[in-house]
């Protein structure tokens, strides 16, 4: 072989060598790329599952806040329920002892007693008491009131309403404290 040819041959041969080794080279970046593109999908992933985790989570925290800040707005408006509630019957107490006083004429004294009635219900009232409005002739619902008797009526118009109130019922702020006593008819 002349030295044309071997120099030749020798010339094919690294080109093959060259071919193949950018080839090997091709598959090697080719594999390496894939590789990344599955750990930047992987990560990818972790990312989007981690921020799902931290919104689930900030709404968790927020509900929480939200029924706690709830929680202290009714625990501070219902604080003064048990001392109101001992109250209550002293209240009822000063419109009895108005009621005998002006039947039995005693002006001046029931005058007296409404000035102090009157003072301490303003009391209650700030502290945030209400009356819970009643009248005879009402509907009786279970929900508002305490049915304590059944009357029979002649009048089928009375029939489920409200006849007589023996007890006032009251609110302290949106909660029932005590549910008015009601007689009614069947």
């Amino acid at each position: 072989m002349s030295k044309k040819t071997k120099k030749e041959t020798k010339a094919k041969e690294n080109i093959k060598t060259q071919k193949a080794s950018q080839k090997t080279t091709e598959k090697l970046q080719k594999n390496k790329t894939d590789k990344q593109a599955e750990k930047v999908k992987e990560l990818e992933q972790m990312l989007k599952d981690e921020k799902d985790k931290y919104l689930r989570l900030y709404a968790e925290f927020e509900n929480y806040r939200k029924r706690t800040a709830k929680e202290k707005l009714e625990l501070f408006e219902t604080a003064s329920e048990k001392v109101i509630k001992n109250l209550l019957p002293v209240l009822d107490d000063f419109e009895r002892a108005i009621a005998e006083m002006t039947k039995n004429k005693e002006n001046e004294m029931a005058k007296g007693v409404t000035l102090i009635y009157d003072k301490f219900k303003k009391i209650l009232e700030k502290e945030g008491l209400k009356d819970i409005e009643v009248r005879k002739g009402d509907s009786f619902d279970p929900d508002i009131h305490e049915a304590i008797a059944q009357v029979p009526v002649e009048d089928k118009k009375m029939i489920n309403k409200i006849i007589d109130i023996v007890e006032k019922g009251y609110q302290l702020g949106p909660k029932n404290i005590r549910f008015p006593k009601v007689v009614t008819g069947r």
